[in-house]
């Protein structure tokens, strides 16, 4: 019964995350070119750009580039698009520069322009962009992105993975008491979730209930962190939209499953003057809205973001600290630095995905709590 609940709140999930993040993904506004070429990155600033460009999502995958003829090596993924002319669906490696050295792509008569991974539709008889003096497009506009870019691919890997883990599983126990194969390794996880998440935060009467919802969360964004340590350069519990989706999660279940004595003392809260009771009712709720979701989704975004960002920067040592150390010496110590983190940056995987569950519930049991009356 728990395995079935878990692999509908799996399904759930990666398409409500999908969503989020393909409508997070067109929402977003760049101002600046796509570079064209393949030029070395080798300057500082150029690094960072290099870093903050990776760290964000994208319609195909780029794996490195060649500096000597400026192929890109990567694979793309397919562009879905609603246009003012109905929906397009393309291959995202299409887009190509012009003579301009923008990127543009014209499909069944509608020009569409890639400016950092946002696509926009120039107007009609436009093949190019034109940039006010503050570099906004000034004959393009934004289209409804459905396409399923480098985030979204993650995510629905992921939820194939837990999918087929979760089945096995219960095949497992189908078999008999002690699961075989595969499942004997995801049993134990799923005991620990129950023993030390679920069971201590929100009780043995009503744990039972959301056991579900912790496994998917849980597992979604493990499986994710360790997803984003591949040289595929998944970053996508680094996406704040992803990151403040689960966080919401969280709080439309813990906000409906509150218990009347949840609510009786969130909205006047006894024991305490009545002319106190209304401040404090606007504070409560604005901790349980607001600050508790937003503590959940910045603490996963900003780890993440961070380890990765550290991991690509020592990375870059190899080439900042060439002139000083040598070829060699700069890229043995790039390496050695680089896998310590990476070490650290595994155990950071699993302890995000814990502490977002481990919170998670927290919030949960505070809500479906039963305070006793004296």
């Amino acid at each position: 019964m728990l395995v079935k609940q878990t692999t509908k709140f799996i399904a759930i999930l990666v398409l409500l995350m999908t969503s989020v993040s393909t409508f997070a993904n067109s929402g977003e506004h760049d101002n600046q070119h796509e570079e064209a070429g393949g030029n070395k990155v080798d300057t500082p600033d150029e690094i960072n750009a290099y870093i903050a460009h990776h760290l964000k999502d994208s319609h195909d995958f780029h794996l490195y580039t060649n500096n000597e003829t400026g192929a890109h090596i990567g694979f793309p993924l397919p562009v879905i698009v609603w246009t003012s002319a109905g929906l397009k669906t393309f291959m995202s490696s299409e887009f190509h520069h012009n003579d301009n050295g923008q990127v543009i792509v014209n499909k069944g008569g509608v020009a569409l322009t890639k400016i950092h991974s946002k696509i926009y539709e120039l107007e009609a008889g436009a093949d190019a962009v034109v940039f006010d003096d503050h570099h906004h497009a000034e004959n393009a506009h934004k289209v409804l992105d459905f396409s399923i870019t480098k985030s979204v691919f993650g995510m629905l890997l992921t939820g194939l993975l837990m999918l087929l883990g979760f089945v096995a599983l219960a095949r497992g126990y189908k078999k008999g008491a002690i699961p075989t194969g595969f499942s004997r390794v995801l049993e134990p996880l799923v005991i620990y979730v129950r023993d030390e998440i679920a069971r201590p935060n929100i009780g043995e009467k009503k744990y039972r209930k959301f056991m579900s919802f912790l496994l998917t969360v849980f597992f979604f964004i493990w499986i994710l962190n360790l997803l984003g340590l591949t040289p595929l350069g998944f970053n996508v519990t680094g996406q704040i939209a992803v990151t403040a989706c689960l966080a919401i999660f969280t709080v439309v279940i813990y906000m409906f499953s509150g218990s009347k004595d949840f609510w009786a003392h969130t909205l006047w809260m006894p024991g305490v003057p009545v002319i106190l009771r209304p401040i404090l009712a606007v504070i409560e709720l604005v901790g349980f809205i607001v600050i508790k979701p937003f503590s959940l989704l910045i603490r996963l975004f900003a780890n993440i973001t961070a380890g990765h960002f550290v991991v690509m920067s020592l990375i870059a040592l190899m080439i900042t600290m060439k002139e000083a150390f040598g070829p060699v010496g700069s890229t043995g110590m790039s390496l050695v630095l680089s896998l310590f983190i990476m070490v650290i940056e595994i155990l950071v995987a699993f302890l995000q995905a814990f502490i977002f569950t481990m919170l998670s519930s927290l919030f949960i049991g505070m809500a479906v709590e039963e305070h006793d009356h004296h």
